[in-house]
């Protein structure tokens, strides 16, 4: 059986969200399936020991690269598609422009979203009532694989100890309305550092903000913090494997974590609280006065680091 999926979200987030619906239909048909996703999702990088995915087709509609934009596009994607000869096809959208390129490409076996419902439409749920219709129940619970050897090799490298409380704090974030301010970090640090021996691993990008909250925090703790923003997310795995626990934005290494099997408490300041709870491994921190959070919440001031410390508390106990 060869089987496409197709799931044109853009973030890595959205990505580890989708892994454990690819896997189940992998295993209902017994066999790995093709994914046609965004270059933005960086799958290459944390996919690589998931055995039910076979092959990774990039969807190139971005500023960087074009090539499937337009009538031009289309046909160009039709025939990356039509060439592998694939006999069904899941659409994790509802596209018509997916379900035309499909339906040409000569795809027998179609399911998708009901078509034009973009709007409102709920992440999980939606990929859930899909998957229904050949009769799979599937839980929101995704798993990331790494080898033993990458764990025990980083832990090498940068001699990480397990007689310390080793923590990932992922400060990055997609905007700047998700990154939580580097003091709320820093008052969190100050609660811990009373109670525990600790090393803190710093995972963020480039951004400049994002820059600066790193700055700040290793200027002030300069002997317990690792910073990994030089580290591919392939780097970065094996050393969030090797942590106890994470405290993250709503960020790439927030799913990442979780998807580790590791407790990741997730700061949630300014998008729907879904994404930081949809798995077993999450534990939300909303800001202070607020029952919710959503888009436009801009609750970053409003985070609480002493609620952050009594949440670490009850996990790590």
């Amino acid at each position: 059986m060869n089987i496409l999926v197709i799931q044109n979200r853009m973030g890595i987030g959205d990505m580890v969200i989708f892994l454990p619906f690819v896997e189940a239909i992998s295993k209902k048909y017994n066999s790995p399936v093709t994914l046609l996703i965004k270059e933005s999702t960086k799958a290459n990088q944390y996919v690589d020991n998931l055995k039910y995915i076979k092959e990774i087709i990039y969807l190139k509609r971005d500023n960087k690269n074009n090539q499937h934009n337009g009538l031009f596009g289309f046909f160009k994607l039709k025939n990356e598609i039509k060439e592998r000869l694939f006999d069904k096809v899941f659409i994790f959208n509802s596209s018509l422009r997916y379900r035309l390129i499909c339906t040409v490409a000569g795809i027998k076996n179609i399911y998708q979203y009901p078509l034009f419902e973009k709007k409102g439409q709920h992440v999980i749920e939606a990929a859930q009532k899909l998957l229904k219709k050949i009769n799979l129940e599937v839980e929101s619970n995704p798993q990331i694989e790494i080898s033993e050897s990458s764990i025990k090799l980083s832990a090498q490298r940068l001699s990480i100890s397990k007689n310390k409380v080793n923590i990932l704090l992922g400060i990055g974030g997609s905007g700047p309305t998700k990154r939580i301010p580097a003091d709320k970090f820093k008052k969190f640090i100050d609660f811990v550092i009373k109670d525990y021996d600790c090393v803190f691993y710093l995972a963020t990008g480039k951004n400049e903000e994002e820059q600066l909250i790193l700055k700040s925090i290793i200027s002030s703790y300069k002997e317990i913090c690792v910073s990994l923003d030089n580290n591919l997310i392939s780097e970065i795995l094996p050393i969030i494997k090797n942590c106890k626990i994470s405290i993250c934005n709503d960020s790439s290494f927030s799913h990442l974590s979780a998807a580790l099997n590791i407790p990741t408490i997730v700061l949630m300041s300014d998008t729907p609280l879904l994404y930081g709870s949809y798995s077993p491994n999450m534990y939300p921190i909303i800001p202070d006065g607020m029952n919710d959070v959503s888009h436009n919440s801009r609750g970053k001031e409003k985070i609480n680091p002493e609620k952050i410390y009594e949440k670490f508390k009850s996990i790590i106990s």
